[in-house]
């Protein structure tokens, strides 16, 4: 897909970017496998300054895979709040659970075992091979997906996965994938600053994040929020977050589906 000398071209574009605006982030520093677990399921739809305080909170409160996997899902959610997207706690949670009581309580270092954990998807199981062993798998998250976008196909729209991902494959660092994937995320970060128009906008996966003001997610989180201080009636949380009873049972229903919620006598309660 790319002939030699663009890829050659890319690769040290890309790391001349790293070595004089790389950042640096707590996860980075560490290439215990555990805190990057936590990390990447932080990073999900979630920008890294959201993700740096919290991240060190979480670590701080469940050091350990073994702390994670015996908290409660209402300390784990607890300490999530404030990141959103309450169902990646839950899975992670889930995840520790799994590692435990399958893996001896390691991170596996297979890709095909990572992704068969809950939560975690290509992308995720593809991050922490390469961040926790350093293990060149191919995968495509946002910032790489805007990188290669606009570097090798800025002429074209909806660009597919499959085009990027066979740049991916051909421009690896097969001898340090943990670094040259920093360095291909941080080149694409900058784009989305420096670039009027986002390149992802030429994905063909690209979709719009909707508002979330309004949004079901916002009610969602608005429930969570009051089932963190107690247990309440179902009509005590239709009143109080002044919604209607038809999307407050909705959101209950899907909640207790995921396993986030319970109900009983009357109540929702975590």
């Amino acid at each position: 897909m790319g002939s030699f000398s663009k890829i050659k071209k890319f690769k040290k574009v890309v790391w001349g970017y790293y070595k004089k605006e790389g950042r640096v982030f707590q996860w980075r520093k560490t290439k215990n496998s555990y805190e990057i677990l936590v990390s990447e399921f932080m990073l999900q739809q979630t920008q890294t300054n959201r993700v740096e305080k919290k991240y060190e909170e979480f670590i701080k409160k469940f050091p350990t895979v073994r702390s994670l996997a015996d908290a409660s899902l209402k300390e784990v959610l607890e300490t999530w709040q404030g990141l959103g997207y309450n169902r990646r706690a839950l899975y992670l949670w889930r995840s520790a659970q799994e590692i435990v009581k399958k893996h001896g309580g390691k991170i596996p270092i297979v890709y095909n075992k990572l992704v068969t954990l809950p939560g975690i998807g290509p992308s995720t199981a593809g991050a922490v091979c390469a961040f926790a062993f350093n293990v060149p798998i191919p995968f495509i998250e946002t910032n790489i997906r805007r990188a290669i976008i606009y570097f090798f196909f800025s002429d074209l729209r909806s660009v597919s996965d499959k085009k990027i991902f066979t740049i991916v494959v051909e421009s690896m660092d097969i001898k340090n994938p943990r670094e040259w994937y920093w360095a291909l995320m941080d080149y694409g970060a900058t784009l989305a600053k420096r670039e009027k128009e986002n390149p992802n906008k030429k994905s063909k996966h690209y979709v719009k994040q909707s508002k979330f003001e309004g949004s079901r997610r916002q009610a969602r989180g608005k429930i969570m929020r009051e089932l963190l201080l107690g247990p309440k009636k179902f009509l005590q949380l239709q009143k109080k977050l002044n919604l209607s009873p038809e999307l407050t049972r909705e959101l209950i229903g899907e909640m207790k589906k995921e396993g986030m919620v319970k109900e009983k006598n009357g109540k929702v309660f975590l």
